[in-house]
């Protein structure tokens, strides 16, 4: 009787991997040699556990995430350059995202940058980290609904809760004056506050020109390139199977509008300083 009573009050207190773990405790003899203590040890490990896969799953549901990515997955035999290893374990620590510092992964379109930005966000949530993926014109849509409707102001306060924030195609399109100003207010509240990934065909130094504007164009790179970690990638598109190895990624991510090649990498502070001829990209 006192066995049921107390299965019914952890039940109410919604503690339902500890009655799992109890009633286990209570038909396996095995578990009458331990000591009281160890006992209540387990039961308490056993909901903790229950209780934090469960809130994983919800950061892993409320990312967004295109791809099931992650770091462990990626293909180093593929023909991809510039993918640093070293950096690429470093990264995987979240110490940036602690840190609020930025990632900047660019390379021509079929590369994989969707695909590991997946990757980084999903390690993200692993680590106890909200995240939260969206590409750029899904983003400017969406503003501009918010701004309509009156739910402006709470979109950019749940955008700057996140602690990280992937933006995916980065420069694809034109901005236009209103984008700009909706761009720069979601990384004005995120600055020194919150980690963003950015993944875009362009260059760095190419950012200023596909902006636009140059006061605003120089704000918005300097609350995302001083901080930031760059993944230069070059190479081959990996959604062409005559290029792929055995255990490449089934999809890198969604088609994008070709670039120029990309020149070489010079440090990230010094390319978004100031404008510099861009190569052609599509909308």
């Amino acid at each position: 009787m006192l066995v049921h009573a107390t299965v019914e009050k952890m039940t109410a207190m919604h503690l339902t991997a500890m009655v799992e773990a109890f009633q286990r405790q209570l038909a396996s003899p095995q578990f009458a040699d331990l000591c009281f203590e160890d006992r209540v040890g387990m039961l308490v490990d056993q909901e903790w556990t229950a209780r934090e896969q469960r809130k994983l799953q919800r950061r892993l549901q409320s990312a967004n995430l295109r791809h099931q990515a992650s770091l462990e997955d990626i293909d180093w035999q593929a023909p991809r350059r510039g993918l640093d290893k070293a950096l690429v374990g470093s990264l995987a620590t979240c110490a940036w995202i602690q840190q609020h510092q930025n990632l900047v992964i660019i390379g021509p379109t079929g590369i994989g940058k969707s695909w590991l930005a997946d990757a980084f966000a999903e390690r993200a949530c692993r680590a106890g980290y909200s995240a939260y993926r969206v590409r750029i014109p899904r983003l400017l849509h969406d503003l501009a609904v918010a701004r309509g409707d009156g739910s402006y102001i709470r979109l950019l306060a749940k955008l700057a809760k996140t602690a990280l924030l992937v933006l995916d195609d980065w420069g694809l399109a034109p901005l236009t004056g209103l984008q700009r100003h909706d761009i720069l207010e979601v990384l004005e509240d995120r600055t020194e506050r919150a980690s963003t990934l950015i993944t875009s065909q362009l260059p760095i130094k190419a950012w200023h020109e596909a902006i636009g504007e140059p006061t605003l164009a120089d704000s918005i790179c300097d609350r995302l390139v001083h901080t930031a970690h760059v993944l230069d990638l070059q190479g081959p598109s990996l959604r062409d199977p005559k290029v792929r190895s055995p255990r490449s990624h089934p999809d890198p991510g969604p088609a994008e509008s070709e670039r120029a090649p990309t020149p070489s990498a010079g440090s990230a502070r010094k390319e978004a300083k100031r404008p510099a001829p861009a190569p052609k990209h599509g909308a």
